[in-house]
């Protein structure tokens, strides 16, 4: 494909938001309890930095710094700056030294951004519990957040991903032509690996004209014991597994379509 030339900068900014959840049952008090802690130790922030770093690996941004903050009960936020071109050695100066980090990660490019946080979260009478991880990759320039698109579905047991990208801005060619993209593009789909195109129910809502695409994927096969916390279905009485079922999937129900249903 013939490369289109620029005048300067390319001051597009693409912008790729995720929201991954994964749904679990867990029983007892104390299940619920140590399914939290689970997603916490899980998910730390030190195994979160590490895949921001490689979502910076792949689509070719340095970091410049990170900084970051544990919370109570749960969750946290850290910072990367993150810059497309190649850092002179003063910039690396102020990377932190390896060490334990929180939850949750907010990294930011040069004039863009990553960020990523978690909730954890459990309902207080039914035993379902939720994980949630916001995930933010906001670039300039020529990198794009598309590339590490199948590497964060991947990255995360995700009972259901919604995903948001958009282009916003206009940078000039060299005969002062505006550019509002500068890529093909008419759905995320375009973008994500086949088996996770087969693992998924996909729907698609789009605004073509103002450059801004919404995906939303939920898990076609439901197998119970993917979903239990602590005991497995052979603890469970026919009737039981009928119950939890139903719960399990009018939670994914509900996440899915944005709303509140009723049960059934």
């Amino acid at each position: 494909m013939k490369k289109l030339k620029l005048q300067g900068f390319n001051n597009l900014t693409k912008t790729l938001s995720f929201n991954i959840y994964d749904i679990c049952y867990a029983k007892s008090r104390a299940d619920r309890h140590e399914y939290i802690e689970y997603i916490d130790d899980a998910y730390n922030a030190e195994r979160l930095t590490q895949i921001l770093e490689d979502v910076c690996n792949i689509i070719g941004a340095n970091i410049l710094n990170i900084a970051h903050q544990d919370y109570e009960p749960q969750g946290a936020s850290v910072t990367m700056l993150i810059a497309e071109e190649e850092l002179k050695p003063r910039d690396i100066s102020n990377k932190p030294v390896p060490g334990p980090l929180p939850e949750a990660v907010v990294a930011h490019l040069d004039k863009s951004h990553v960020t990523v946080h978690t909730y954890p979260e459990s309902h207080p009478d039914n035993g379902i519990s939720t994980f949630r991880a916001d995930i933010d990759v906001s670039t300039c320039g020529r990198i794009s957040p598309l590339k590490a698109l199948n590497y964060l579905v991947h990255s995360f047991e995700s009972d259901i991903v919604i995903m948001d990208y958009r282009v916003r801005g206009f940078t000039r060619d060299v005969h002062g032509k505006k550019h509002f993209i500068d890529h093909k593009i008419n759905s995320i789909q375009n973008f994500i690996s086949k088996d996770t195109r087969d693992r998924y129910q996909m729907i698609d809502v789009n605004v073509y004209q103002e450059n801004i695409f919404h995906t939303k994927m939920r898990l076609k096969e439901f197998s119970l014991d993917d979903y239990l916390f602590g005991k497995g279905t052979d603890a469970l009485t026919a009737v039981e597994r009928r119950r939890i079922s139903k719960q399990v999937e009018h939670e994914m129900m509900e996440i899915f379509s944005g709303r509140n249903m009723a049960r059934r």
